[in-house]
């Protein structure tokens, strides 16, 4: 026997992914305002499917393989936000099972790409629509179910594997990781498996132990807890918790304290963990996080406070970690003009434009297009506009012959550009737009940016309160 497989066989390797579930690290807060008290962080995201959810749907599958209701290579379907998608998603792939997810459309492009990778069968429906419609998400996953021979719908939000997996599981990690001197625990509640497995694990090991719920603005839930009745359902960009009813399996009576966290908190808590702590965490550890924060400034004498972080944050590049995303939703300030460059997301003077030169490739300006996910680009001597070339430019010069991608930006750009003054009305974009153009805006000479038709609509829809 090697060394190498020594050691591996004394630290008793995992055989595979799955015995990676779970033992996850934990970790003190140190850099952040934490008043009187010391605040753990249970990375939940070093689970081999990216999240805590993976606990929960190992938990679940196992147990519809025990009952029988699970046959190999059959079908389950499930109504998710994405992570139990994804820890579901990861199952099925290894064991071999057939898995269709119902998602609800506010969800981020990297979870429905993680899950198609997967192998996982992706149903996207409306986030804009409550129990009972037919395009809300647990009610089109039961349809499912029933529409598909020997189906079995998961349902985390009543299947009792759920909690049971936090716990057998979780609870007890932390209960150790923090050396059985634990004042307060913070979690969300998405299907309620976490909070009440987690809470009836402390009612028997540590009954002081208070249950702390994050709660998004909109949800309902803190409402419930408090004993008011359910406000006005809203809607919350934070994804994976929060709801619009108390599932089956939240013992709300479990909870001790309710926060509220608004997406704009949550976001730029989540923010501040990178910045600060240097842990990349997604938009549930944000209102989590913003909870934990909020419940520890407001103690009057030392605590320990555990606060979950469900998953990680590389599936939220693309939105609270994106500074124009942030702007466009209205959560991270914007110079503010009073003219036509507030409309415009990609400011030239804060170097925030994609352009090109006259003398790049049109390769280059493809690939620019490509990666910035825009169909034209304004051509720049300096900070001079020369000229604009978009998709068809670059169809009508290479459909042909493709070798002229290495030809140069200007021998396909269009030198008639429509520009505009910043201090221009918005009503005169409107005639640019039906020419099929964009706005070019410009102060003299210089080239201030570029406004789209969306560009438009979103600047209009900011103003909807």
């Amino acid at each position: 026997m090697s060394l190498a497989e020594l050691a591996k066989w004394k630290t008793g390797a995992p055989k595979g992914v799955l015995d990676l579930i779970g033992n996850t690290p934990l970790v003190e807060l140190t850099r952040l305002d934490t008043g009187r008290c010391r605040l753990f962080a249970k990375l939940e995201g070093q689970n081999p499917g990216g999240s805590i959810k993976d606990r929960p749907a190992l938990a679940m599958i196992e147990a519809f393989e025990r009952s029988g209701e699970l046959r190999p290579g059959g079908t389950l379907v499930e109504a998710t936000a994405g992570n139990t998608g994804l820890g579901l998603a990861l199952i099925a792939a290894l064991k071999g099972y057939r898995l269709v997810l119902v998602i609800p459309d506010k969800m981020s492009r990297e979870k429905v790409l993680h899950l198609k990778a997967l192998g996982a069968e992706v149903v996207m429906t409306r986030s804009d629509v409550g129990k009972g419609h037919p395009a809300y998400y647990q009610d089109l996953a039961a349809k499912i179910t029933r529409q598909t021979p020997g189906a079995v719908f998961v349902n985390q939000f009543a299947n009792p594997a759920n909690p049971l997996a936090h716990e057998a599981g979780t609870a007890p990690e932390i209960w150790e990781q923090m050396d059985r001197r634990v004042n307060a625990v913070v979690c969300g509640i998405g299907s309620g498996g976490t909070l009440t497995g987690i809470g009836r694990f402390f009612t028997r090991a540590s009954p002081s132990t208070e249950m702390v719920l994050a709660d998004p603005k909109g949800s309902v839930l803190v409402d419930v807890v408090e004993g008011r009745p359910p406000g006005a359902v809203g809607s919350w960009l934070v994804e994976g918790i929060g709801e619009d009813f108390v599932p089956d399996n939240a013992d709300l009576q479990l909870i001790a304290r309710g926060y509220t966290i608004s997406d704009a908190e949550s976001f730029h808590a989540a923010r501040d963990l990178l910045r600060l702590e240097g842990i990349l965490a997604g938009s549930s550890s944000g209102t989590l996080l913003a909870a934990a924060l909020r419940y520890c400034r407001e103690q009057d004498r030392p605590k320990r406070v555990v606060t979950l972080l469900p998953d990680g944050g590389n599936k939220y590049l693309s939105k609270m970690f994106n500074d124009t995303w942030m702007a466009d939703q209205g959560f991270a300030p914007r110079r503010h003009d009073g003219d036509l460059r507030d409309l415009i997301v990609r400011r030239h003077d804060e170097g925030a434009s994609i352009t090109v030169a006259p003398d790049d490739t049109l390769n280059f300006a493809y690939s620019r297009m490509k990666l910035y996910e825009v169909s034209q680009l304004p051509v720049l001597e300096g900070d001079s506009v020369v000229g604009i070339i978009d998709e068809s430019d670059l169809l009508v010069a290479t459909i042909g012959d493709p070798s002229k991608f290495a030809e140069p930006v200007h021998l396909a750009m269009s030198k008639r550009v429509e520009t505009v003054a910043p201090s221009a009305s918005v009503q005169s974009l409107m005639p640019v737009f039906n020419r099929g153009h964009v706005v070019v805006v410009v102060d003299g000479t210089r080239f201030l940016g570029l406004i789209t038709r969306i560009d438009l609509i979103n600047h209009l829809r900011s103003k909807v309160h």
